[in-house]
């Protein structure tokens, strides 16, 4: 009688990194050819764990260097803790545990939440990796998202008509140190969804279907850079992540050579010790060349590759791309080529990066940002602004938003001339940028309107060097007005409703005589005359409290 494990196939379908374009994993999926082993696994701990096995042996059978994402339920994990059998192939198949990915995927209702935990403590110690599955499309309490702390998060593709939740999934990765991952993707308008909303990884139809062949060619439409989600210190090294060809470091010459030949793509080896630490790294180019002179494969072959390696290069799995180039440029000149070992927290190799990615990827956030700069003052326009705002807001942050303009803007044109109102919006951007602290964004969105981002804190120091200076502009005196709403978290949803806010306390600000500076509350009537003088609208009433009175 045939047993029920020759009526399971297996297909492998690429997860794809949106900032290189490059396969990064495979996933293993479950395909029945009868009956419903998957809806049996879901009640049957040790038929999943015995799937999970079966997964890892199919993909041994096809000799892939790629890292691999097995899917195993909760309940199974919860219940048989280490995965016995699946770590068991995964030695078998001669892969590192950081080289497989555990999905863990719904149901998680009834799952004891401890025992869940504790496993993937286990798994996470042996140095397997972790991802949460279907979230969005299943029953993950956030309460179990965060204490599983897992490497990566896969959302469902219909999250992306929700754009504001996936931003607030994305928050929630960077707390986490995880990767955001978008599966299901079948369109390009979907694609592009998921790198505006800051995911780093995708898989779905549009890329390649599940096949029972890993896919040699995956298709990625071009990708726009998003600038806005370049953190401050340059995009973080875990988007830039490739799998990294690994063997043991007393490997031989000849072992390295048939990887590289049998392996266009590779583009060096990081040979490791039994804990999976970098001790070599072997360059593609300068490796090949020195087996191909005269006698160099009968002198190197059986030698340690070792030999004709260097010592590796390293970034931990938190570093940022310019701190990637800064371990570059602090080498030798002839290594600027190779790839960059990315080390998890116990110094184990859990993938590679190479420079021309980041280069490439840093002069384009570099393009995009200054197609985004006001010609007049290079300052941000207001895309980048309210893109800030909305990221704000998904942060849960307390902040300020302001609009400064010029009062009779149009009499300086007149009067001074459009020379000498330039000036005037150059001397002003400089003054905001100049008295910006912390993380105040000074933006110039068009004509003598400026918009600055800041926490309440920063603003009134910005405030009074701003509103006490004495402007002029081909000797005609002008003043400043400047109104701010303040935001608390849950006032506003998005940065439209920010403006809205914002646009009663212009026309109360430019109502005063002098220099004027009016602050409201976000969802609350009335606001405060900080500066200016001259009737007040009728609505309006004051209150103390605002950012920087102490």
């Amino acid at each position: 009688m045939p047993s029920w494990t020759d009526t399971v196939r297996f297909a492998f379908q690429p997860v794809v990194n949106l900032t290189t374009g490059g396969v990064t994993a495979l996933e293993i999926l479950a395909r029945p050819e009868s009956g419903d082993i998957l809806a049996q696994a879901r009640r049957d701990p040790e038929l999943d764990g015995r799937l999970a096995a079966l997964a890892m042996r199919a993909a041994a059978r096809q000799e892939t260097l790629l890292p691999l994402h097995v899917n195993v339920f909760a309940g199974t994990l919860a219940d048989l803790g280490g995965l016995a059998a699946l770590r068991d192939e995964v030695r078998e198949a001669g892969r590192m545990p950081w080289e497989v990915t555990v999905d863990v995927g719904p149901p998680f209702t009834h799952v004891p939440h401890q025992a869940l935990v504790e496993a993937v403590s286990v798994l996470r110690d042996e140095g397997f990796r972790i991802c949460a599955d279907g979230i969005g499309d299943g029953d993950v309490p956030l309460r179990v998202l965060a204490d599983l702390a897992p490497d990566l998060v896969k959302l469902d593709a219909s999250l992306l008509s929700r754009p504001a939740v996936v931003r607030a999934m994305r928050t929630l990765c960077e707390q986490l140190g995880a990767l955001l991952s978008v599966e299901g993707v079948e369109t390009e308008s979907q694609c592009a969804a998921a790198v505006s909303a800051g995911a780093q990884l995708a898989q779905g139809e549009l890329f390649a279907p599940p096949a029972r062949r890993p896919a040699a060619d995956v298709y990625v439409p071009a990708l726009s850079p998003v600038a806005a989600a370049t953190p401050p210190y340059g995009p973080p090294v875990r988007q830039f992540v490739r799998p990294a060809a690994l063997l043991p470091a007393g490997a031989s010459a000849g072992q390295v050579r048939a990887l590289l030949t049998g392996s266009p793509d590779v583009s060096g080896v990081v040979l490791v010790d039994a804990a999976g630490v970098p001790v070599r790294s072997v360059h593609r180019s300068r490796f090949l060349l020195s087996l191909s002179g005269r006698y160099g494969h009968a002198l190197y072959a059986d030698r340690p590759a070792a030999r004709l390696g260097d010592p590796p290069r390293t970034v931990g799995v938190d570093a940022t791309a310019w701190e990637v180039l800064d371990v570059v440029a602090d080498g030798a000149r002839d290594r600027t080529s190779d790839d960059v070992a990315v080390v998890d927290r116990l110094g184990r190799c859990v993938g590679v990066v190479r420079l021309a990615d980041l280069v490439r990827a840093l002069a384009e956030s570099r393009v995009e940002e200054a197609a985004g700069l006001n010609p007049l003052t290079r300052l941000p326009g207001s895309d980048t602004i309210t893109g800030e705002v909305d990221r704000w807001i998904a942060d849960g942050r307390v902040f300020t938003l302001s609009w400064l303009d010029v009062d009779g803007f149009k009499r300086v044109n007149d009067g001074a001339g459009f020379a000498a109102g330039d000036e005037l919006i150059r001397a002003v951007g400089r003054a905001l940028q100049a008295a910006a602290s912390g993380a105040t964004r000074v933006g110039h969105i068009g004509g003598d309107d400026f918009l600055v981002l800041a926490d309440p804190e920063w603003l009134d120091p910005l405030a009074t060097s701003v509103l006490d200076t004495p402007w002029s502009a081909g000797g005609l005196a002008v003043t400043l007005s400047l109104a701010t709403v303040l935001c608390a978290p849950g006032s506003v949803t998005d940065h439209r409703e920010a403006a809205a806010s914002l646009a009663p306390l212009k026309q109360a600000a430019k109502s005063l005589r002098g220099a004027s500076w009016v602050l409201g509350r976000a969802g609350l009537p009335g606001h405060e005359i900080r500066r200016g003088s001259g009737a007040a609208p009728a609505h309006a009433e004051s209150w103390a409290g605002g950012p920087g009175r102490g």
